[in-house]
């Protein structure tokens, strides 16, 4: 897949929490996230990270072929401890590995988990072939404080069921002009009180390590797109369609 980050524009990650988090009112309450709607257009353009290409439509399942890599990294550091624990969704004792780092906002995330992810869980995920691990990665005020609420459902099981919800239901918070209620409406539904909602957005402990996550996704491995993926190590990047991620892991086991 090819990525729509352009080289010229690499800088260290402008990331910078305090400001970005004070343009957007996140600090603020509840009342903060509706103030995200105007205010994330510019934060992105400081993080100088794009979103990856979405796949090409594949040709017939017999005739697709596992895409080249970009790369590969070394799998211990990829596995390495993180600022916050991994969540594995399969057994941890499958063969192969994917780690994925994307960004609740990122419609070609969400278009692989939609199109994609469901056909991969039911012959590899399911049968003990292969594990997902998703990596926060936020791009905005409001992929940050999705990926947040995700963490603070209380239990692996509910972030896995969260990140699922949030991005098949993708366009009803993400491009919401009220972010605030739409979002409280997706934390109710996983057991969340408003109190929980509003706590959970000013965790200033928890919003650090969504950072670092992504700083070290940056940093360490050279993410620079969503969705990007490392099989067993191996760097793929783009909406993957189901044949060609199949394809991948077919080839790794």
């Amino acid at each position: 897949m090819t990525s729509m980050f352009s080289t010229a524009s690499r800088r260290p990650l402008a990331f910078k929490i305090a400001a970005l988090l004070a343009s957007a009112g996140l600090v603020a309450g509840t009342g903060g996230l509706a103030h995200a709607a105007g205010a994330s257009a510019e934060p992105a353009k400081e993080i100088r990270i794009a979103q990856a290409e979405t796949a090409p439509a594949t040709p017939p399942a017999s005739a697709v072929e596992a895409p080249p890599s970009l790369g590969s990294v070394d799998v211990d550091d990829l596995m390495a401890e993180g600022p916050l624990p991994d969540i594995v969704v399969g057994d941890p004792e499958a063969p192969v590995t994917i780690v994925e780092y994307a960004s609740m906002t990122c419609g070609y995330c969400a278009a692989f988990h939609v199109n994609s992810y469901p056909q991969i869980k039911k012959d590899f995920i399911d049968t003990g072939k292969a594990k997902l691990i998703l990596r926060e990665f936020p791009f905005d005020p409001r992929a940050l404080a999705a990926a947040m609420l995700a963490r603070c459902t209380g239990d692996d099981a509910k972030r896995t069921a969260m990140v699922d919800v949030l991005m098949k239901q993708q366009d009803e918070w993400a491009r919401a002009e009220n972010a605030s209620a739409a979002l409280l409406k997706f934390a109710k539904l996983a057991g969340m009180s408003q109190d929980d909602f509003t706590a959970c957005l000013n965790d200033k402990e928890l919003r650090q390590k969504v950072v670092e996550t992504q700083e070290r996704g940056q940093n360490e491995f050279g993410v620079n797109a969503t969705p990007t993926f490392f099989v067993n190590g191996d760097k793929y990047s783009g909406a993957l369609g189901p044949e060609e991620m199949a394809a991948v892991i077919e080839s790794h086991l």
